[in-house]
C-alpha cells in the first residue's frame, strides 16, 4: 500500500519571523533598544523600524516604556522564551550537520563551582582538547545557584553543581526542575583541625566533640551544610570567619584561628601544610556532585562530548569518590 504524501509545509515568512524573535530576545537580553543595537551590530534607528514593522505585522507590542526605560511586553517576553528554543534547536541541527561531514564541531559553555574549577575543570578541558578539538569550549566558576539561573536563561549549556543530603528542604533538587540532573559522584567532607586536636586522635573527627570550636564558613550552601550537621550535633556552631578560599581556610587552621569542614574536591591538589590534619567527619556528611544541562541537550553532539569528558575525568581522578 502506498504511503501518503506528508503535508506541504506552511507557507511561512522565516525572516520576517526569525527577525521578531531575534529582536525580542536582544532586548530582554540587553535591556534598552540601543544595548540590543549595539548587541546585535546594527544601528540604534535601524532596531527601531524594525521593531515598528514586527509590532505592525503581528497586531501587538512587543515593548512599552516602564519609567525611563522599556521593558518587553508579555508578548515580547512570550517571543523572546521562544527565541532561546528555537536557537537550541538550531544550534542541535548544525551540530548534527556537522557531525555528518566529519567530526563533531559547536560550542559549549560550561559553569562550575570553585573547588570543581581546580580539580576537574582543566582536566575536562584538557580531554575535550584532545579529543574534540573542533569544539569550542568556555568557561565560567559559579556557584551552583549562579550556575543554574544561567542554565535556565540560556547563557551556558552546562552546569557543574553540588549538593548535601542534610540541606533543609534539599534547595538542589527544587533548583533543578526541568533540568537533566546527572549524579557524577559523592565525595567525603573533611573536618580541618589544628594538629593535636583530640578530635584527630582517631580515623574520624566526631563533630559532637567541636562544639565549643569557632568555625570557619564557606560559601552560603556549605555554610547551611554546616549549621545543620552541627544541629544533628547537638548544638550551633559559633562561626567567627567566613572564606570561600580554601588556602585561607587551612592558613586559619594552622594558626589556631578555628576549625573547617572541606569537601575532597576542595583539598584535591593542594598540599595540605604542617601544622593542619584531615579526618573524615563523624558522623559522614559526603557532598554529591552533579552535571546538569537542559533536558535535550544530549541531542547536541558537543554538548554530548562535553559530559562524556567529564565522565572520563572522574573515572581517572583517585579523590575517594563514589561514582554516581
Amino acid at each position: 500500500m502506498e504511503m501518503p504524501a506528508p503535508p506541504p509545509l506552511p507557507d511561512l515568512d522565516w525572516e520576517f519571523e526569525l527577525r521578531a524573535l531575534v529582536l525580542a530576545h536582544a532586548i530582554q537580553e540587553a535591556g534598552s533598544i540601543s544595548a540590543a543595537a549595539r548587541r546585535l551590530g546594527v544601528s540604534q534607528p535601524n532596531v527601531s523600524q524594525q521593531l515598528r514593522r514586527v509590532e505592525s505585522a503581528l497586531g501587538v507590542a512587543l515593548v512599552a516604556r516602564a519609567g525611563r526605560g522599556i521593558r518587553l511586553t508579555e508578548a515580547g517576553a512570550l517571543l523572546a522564551s521562544r527565541a532561546r528554543v528555537v536557537h537550541a534547536e538550531l544550534a542541535d541541527a548544525f551540530a548534527s550537520l556537522a557531525d555528518l561531514a566529519g567530526g563533531v564541531t559547536g560550542h559549549v559553555r560550561v559553569a562550575a563551582f570553585p573547588s570543581a574549577s581546580s580539580a576537574l575543570v582543566p582536566a575536562i578541558l584538557a580531554h575535550m582538547r584532545e579529543r574534540h578539538p573542533r569544539i569550542d569550549v568556555s568557561f565560567i566558576e559559579e556557584e551552583p545557584p549562579e550556575a543554574l539561573r544561567m542554565l535556565a536563561d540560556g547563557l551556558v549549556d552546562l552546569a557543574v553543581t553540588f549538593s548535601y543530603d542534610e540541606d533543609p528542604g534539599d534547595p538542589h533538587r527544587a533548583s533543578v526542575r526541568g533540568f537533566r540532573d546527572r549524579v557524577l559522584f559523592t565525595e567525603p567532607v573533611y573536618a580541618a583541625l589544628p594538629e593535636g586536636h583530640p578530635a584527630a586522635a582517631g580515623d574520624g573527627a566526631p563533630l559532637a566533640e567541636l562544639a565549643d570550636e569557632d568555625w570557619i564558613a564557606g560559601c552560603p550552601r556549605c555554610r547551611g551544610h554546616l549549621l545543620e550537621v552541627c544541629r544533628a550535633a547537638g548544638y550551633v556552631p559559633r562561626i567567627r570567619r567566613e572564606t570561600d578560599n580554601v588556602i585561607a581556610v587551612l592558613g586559619m587552621v594552622r594558626a589556631g584561628l578555628g576549625v573547617g569542614l572541606l569537601p575532597a574536591l576542595a583539598v584535591a591538589g593542594i598540599g595540605i601544610p604542617a601544622g593542619v590534619e584531615l579526618r573524615p567527619t563523624s558522623p559522614a556528611s559526603p557532598r554529591t556532585v552533579h552535571a546538569v544541562t537542559g533536558p535535550d541537550a544530549e541531542r547536541v553532539p558537543a554538548v554530548a562530548a562535553a559530559l562524556a569528558a567529564i565522565g572520563a575525568v572522574v573515572g581517572e581522578q583517585r579523590l575517594g569518590l563514589s561514582p554516581g
